[in-house]
Formats: C-alpha cells, structure tokens, sequence
C-alpha cells in the first residue's frame, strides 16, 4: 500500500475514532462500517482535514442510533 493511500485511510479513522470518543460509545461494528462509508464519501467529496470530517460526522450522525441502516444518510440530512 503506498505511503498516501496510508495516510488517507488513517484520516478517516482518526476522524471515526473521533466520532467515538465524542458520543462515548463502545465500538460497534455496525456503527463502523456505516460510519467509515460516510468518511470515505466525505473524503470523495474533498475532505482532507480529520478535524473537518470528524466535526461532520459528529454533527451528521448524532449518536449510535444515528448509524443504523434506516437512518437517513448523509445526502438527505444536507
């Protein structure tokens, strides 16, 4: 794996660690796939900053309930 796409992918995991520290959840697997989907989505769209993406995904999905498969995802919450 070459050194960006490393650096990419723990991008997105601090800022999902993020989310978890915030909401002081246990880890879920659920709640981790959702979530590492909405940060891969953020960082398609240009999301280069943990800071940013965690500050969205802690805004956009508002504790574990927020991240099961019938909540809205992030398209319709924008």
């Amino acid at each position: 794996m070459s050194k960006c796409i490393q650096e990419d992918h723990l991008l997105m995991s601090k800022a999902v660690r993020e989310w978890y520290r915030y909401y002081e959840v246990e880890w879920d697997d659920q709640a981790s796939s959702f979530l590492c989907d909405a940060a891969i989505e953020l960082y398609n769209e240009g999301c280069r900053s943990v800071k940013e993406m965690a500050t969205v995904l802690i805004g956009t999905y508002v504790g574990l309930a927020a991240t099961r498969a019938n909540a809205p995802s992030s398209s319709s919450v924008h």
